[in-house]
């Protein structure tokens, strides 16, 4: 059981650092919603079959929150490493491995929160959330955020200093975000940009979001599950052995 109370004790203080920080949370909502509202209202002439522009948009904006959320919460390390809470965490009598898993399931809940909150806003847009909607929607944010809080962490794990972390972070989560279609509709995008949308983690993220939503996607849901599923897994292996090996 004391793995298990690692985890947890690890994971609850990530909670707890989140809701003391209020502007984090208030950031973190703003910037999706001007998204939403400044790009999805400038285009809103756009209709997309019988879907409209906003509504398109609406589910890329809640897989953009994840991801800058997911990502950017790897800073905690650092973070730790720098007042040296890091150094009596991985002194604890309790795996480091457990210790990553605390903070991938942290950061992975700091994230579904906000995603929750942007699709609270549906009402907004008239998109009626059913049940079953809703939870295909929160198995993917779960999946895809552990697999983006992982890539994070195995960024923090190489890295000493928040500068190089954000240098890093920001050339990693834009080209992510313009890739995978959370913006434009890939089935109109020329050749090569689908092909390297495809290599593209949120892409299925947006596709099954957006499935799920406003029941337009590009792929079978299962597909998309499926994809999130093995990267997330490979990211949190890869996360587990750097987060091991840092001194």
């Amino acid at each position: 059981m004391s793995e298990i109370d690692g985890v947890y004790w690890v994971w609850l203080r990530e909670l707890i650092r989140f809701w003391r920080f209020k502007s984090r949370i208030l950031t973190s909502i703003i910037q999706p919603l001007l998204f939403l509202i400044v790009l999805g209202g400038g285009f809103s002439f756009v209709s997309l079959g019988s879907v409209n522009y906003q509504s398109f948009l609406f589910p890329g904006i809640i897989a953009m929150s994840l991801l800058f959320s997911s990502i950017s919460s790897g800073i905690s390390v650092i973070w730790d490493r720098e007042f040296g809470f890091l150094k009596e965490i991985l002194v604890a009598p309790v795996s480091r491995l457990s210790i990553f898993f605390g903070k991938a399931l942290g950061g992975a809940s700091t994230a579904i929160i906000q995603g929750l909150i942007i699709l609270a806003l549906s009402f907004i847009l008239s998109i009626v959330i059913t049940p079953s909607s809703f939870l295909i929607s929160l198995a993917v944010m779960l999946i895809f955020s552990l697999g983006m809080v992982s890539v994070g962490l195995i960024i923090a794990s190489f890295l000493e200093s928040f500068e190089s972390f954000g240098v890093i972070m920001n050339l990693l989560i834009f080209p992510i975000f313009l890739l995978s279609g959370a913006l434009f509709p890939l089935n109109e995008a020329p050749e090569w940009l689908k092909a390297i949308s495809m290599f593209n983690p949120m892409t299925y993220a947006t596709d099954a979001l957006r499935g799920a939503i406003i029941g337009t996607s590009t792929l079978p849901l299962m597909y998309d599950f499926i994809v999130i599923s093995v990267f997330s897994v490979v990211m949190i292996i890869i996360g587990g052995i750097s987060f091991n090996r840092q001194k």
